[in-house]
């Protein structure tokens, strides 16, 4: 009887696992800082935050880039996924953008989500904007389908294409295309 060892085992196993069946990591998981670069389309602010030292997220940060995402309908402020802004880091890498992304909509108030529902069919009525895990962006300077393309690549959560709006949502829930 031939017996592997663990080490043997596990390369062999992981040789055995397509690449994409996998959750890709983040390249935003390296060790230096994160840093993002968002411009309200509605609102017109823009923001350049790090908020992850590379050793932690940084709680003042995280806190600004909540008061940006937030409902601007509304002016309700949600805690947003520090997932969702380290896909958004990663995207970033990925497309080589050098333009900030354009922030169409982030967290939304269930008030704004029905609003918004009775407006349009393409807006789900749980909606991940309204839990902080959601945003709906373009990069200047990035194909929109480059931009969505990375997204999928990435495997990070759900990825909505709507190039009549010039927009790509992505959020943090589980992995799936529309």
């Amino acid at each position: 009887m031939h017996r592997l060892s663990r080490r043997a085992f596990i390369g062999s196993v992981a040789a055995a696992v397509p690449a994409l069946a996998l959750p890709c990591p983040l390249s935003a998981r390296s060790a230096g800082g994160r840093e993002l670069r968002l411009l309200h389309t509605h609102t017109s602010e823009r923001l350049v935050v790090e908020y992850h030292d590379g050793h932690r997220y940084l709680a003042d940060a995280l806190s600004t880039v909540d008061h940006f995402l937030r409902d601007f309908r509304t002016g309700d402020v949600h805690q947003i996924d520090p997932q969702l802004l380290d896909l958004l880091h990663t995207l970033a890498g990925t497309t080589g953008a050098h333009r900030p992304f354009e922030v169409i909509s982030g967290y939304r108030s269930r008030a704004t989500n029905q609003m918004l529902r009775r407006a349009s069919e393409g807006v789900a009525a749980g909606s991940l904007h309204m839990q902080g895990m959601a945003v709906d962006v373009r990069l200047t300077g990035v194909p929109l389908v480059t931009l969505r393309e990375a997204a999928l690549a990435a495997r990070g959560g759900g990825v909505g294409f709507y190039p009549r709006s010039q927009f790509v949502h992505i959020d943090t829930g589980r992995v799936r295309a529309w």
